[in-house]
């Protein structure tokens, strides 16, 4: 369930989640996502990592945002995820770290499969 996964260039493994995550579930490099999301980031005037400009770049490419239910906050994870999604395209989001989420694997620098999800984009086929 879990691969090990460091699109960055330089294999840097803080403050890029995003980009990383972006970039294994469109398949493009971490360059090209970064270009993209600094100037998604440039004309919304704010950072490329925050909320508003890397989920207007996703929703421009095809994503739909989904919220998980507040019923248990901390009990559904990043693994409960991959086993209730096994096909599919998905960035998910925890409130501090983006992970991508491929055919029920996930792809990260770290094992995150115990983080708590808040939200995740699907990627419509």
């Amino acid at each position: 369930m879990y691969i090990q996964y460091n699109a960055n260039p330089l294999k840097n493994i803080v403050g890029d989640c995003v980009i990383r995550a972006i970039s294994k579930v469109m398949d493009k490099s971490w360059d090209d996502v970064y270009g993209e999301l600094a100037l998604q980031g440039f004309m919304l005037k704010d950072m490329p990592s925050s909320n508003e400009v890397w989920g207007s770049y996703l929703q421009d490419n095809g994503f739909t945002r989904h919220i998980i239910p507040n019923t248990c906050p901390a009990c559904y994870t990043v693994e409960d995820f991959c086993i209730d999604f096994p096909q599919g395209k998905f960035v998910l989001g925890t409130g501090t770290h983006a992970i991508a989420s491929i055919d029920g694997c996930y792809y990260d620098t770290w094992q995150s499969g115990n983080e708590p999800l808040i939200y995740y984009w699907e990627k419509e086929e």
